[in-house]
């Protein structure tokens, strides 16, 4: 009997284990979520992109690891939830003016206004005369893609002087660059200026940049790159290190691209009508990535739906804010991948635009104006069954 009982609790164990397995979460379906890596890393790369994940995700900043004194949050995934969309909780505000003499108001807290304090402190204000933007966080996934497309393609698409006639004059945002930051190889050099491609107005040149800025201006942190403290100008000691904040930069560039949901001939239609009405002559569907010294993404063709060029979109869209050579009404054009999953992190209800005032995609079209005319007009032409093609199109990117 003795020599049974090791057995007889081998097979319970089998049976527990199987029950157990009934009762388990079902895995998503990858098109279903946005973040996630990138297929094809390297073990060190997950190891680094794990690194950063938990920097990125897990990392809560208060005043014993140097929140603040003024911030906007305590931690990067606090504002892109799942790594998707932000919501009007989580919304920015950007100060300046609208002359093109740069930011006059750096010394004044600065482009960004940070409107919560730890306690002691009082919370920014926007200062009188300053001109200021209200940004929904963005979707942070595809990132390294849109890095690693080559300066000579954006040029490429760009028509500043509108020379084809179509109503369209696509031009790249030229910024001086951050002292720490080094050009991609093979970058165009133009009068002390650089192409620059991320953010709403795609005024910040590369992702350290755009991390680097980050944690400085949303949540007070310091760093070697971004030294100096947002409430007293003062250069302080990093409160992050190098290390962590190119671990984020890696996790941000090795996030895999949002996967399409569903396909179909409803689709497909709904794709040629997005094509014929005009909408991907900005947002345009295919790229590819230069050389990388990520494997996974060199020489890789893809499908983001921009063109990362800045268009005039007309008064309604106009903000009265400016950033690097973009004028007011100027927005680099969103990728529309991962569209339909942006309502998993904005309380299952649209905010879409660069500041959530559209409640749905097709209040988003609407509010297209100057280069976006045209297109607009074309899809209100359409019947109800074809703006329907049109929407569940846009949703399956």
């Amino acid at each position: 009997m003795k020599g049974r009982l090791p057995v007889l609790a081998f097979a319970c164990a089998l049976l527990l284990l199987a029950s157990c397995e009934k009762f388990e979460p079902i895995a998503p379906n990858d098109a279903a979520i946005l973040d996630g890596a990138l297929s094809g890393l390297t073990e060190a790369e997950n190891f680094r992109f794990q690194k950063g994940d938990i920097a990125f995700n897990d990392e809560i900043f208060t005043t014993a690891n140097g929140l603040g004194p003024l911030f906007v949050a305590t931690s990067c995934g606090s504002c892109h939830a799942r790594d998707g969309k932000g919501h009007p909780f989580t919304t920015l505000t950007r100060f300046g003016q609208i002359d093109g003499n740069g930011n006059l108001f750096l010394n004044s807290g600065g482009p960004q206004l940070q409107h919560r304090a730890i306690p002691g402190f009082t919370p920014e204000q926007i200062p009188s005369g300053a001109t200021s933007s209200k940004i929904i966080p963005p979707a942070i996934t595809g990132l390294g893609f849109l890095d690693a497309v080559t300066d000579s393609d954006i040029l490429a698409w760009a028509d500043p002087d509108d020379l084809d006639g179509d109503g369209i004059s696509g031009t790249a945002n030229w910024v001086e660059l951050k002292s720490y930051v080094v050009p991609r190889a093979n970058s165009v050099f133009q009068n002390g200026k650089y192409i620059a491609r991320f953010g709403q107005k795609g005024a910040a040149y590369d992702l350290l940049q755009q991390t680097a800025q980050a944690y400085n201006q949303d949540i007070g942190i310091t760093s070697f790159f971004e030294p100096f403290d947002t409430y007293s100008g003062v250069k302080f000691d990093p409160e992050i290190s190098s290390q962590a904040i190119h671990d984020v930069v890696f996790y941000l560039k090795t996030l895999k691209a949002p996967l399409p949901r569903s396909e179909g001939e409803a689709i497909k239609s709904g794709k040629q009508l997005f094509i014929s009405s005009g909408c991907g002559k900005c947002h345009r569907a295919e790229m590819k990535t230069g050389n990388s010294f990520i494997a996974s993404l060199s020489n890789k063709t893809f499908y983001p739906y921009t063109d990362l060029l800045l268009h005039d979109m007309g008064t309604g869209l106009d903000d009265g804010y400016t950033e690097g050579s973009a004028k007011t009404a100027e927005w680099r054009t969103p990728a529309l991948w991962g569209l339909g999953l942006s309502k998993n992190s904005q309380g299952g209800h649209y905010f879409l635009l660069h500041d959530g005032r559209a409640k749905s995609i097709e209040e988003a079209i609407l509010f297209h104006g100057g280069e976006g005319n045209q297109s607009r007009e074309s899809f209100t032409s359409l019947s109800g069954d074809e703006k329907e093609k049109v929407i569940n199109f846009l949703e399956s990117l």
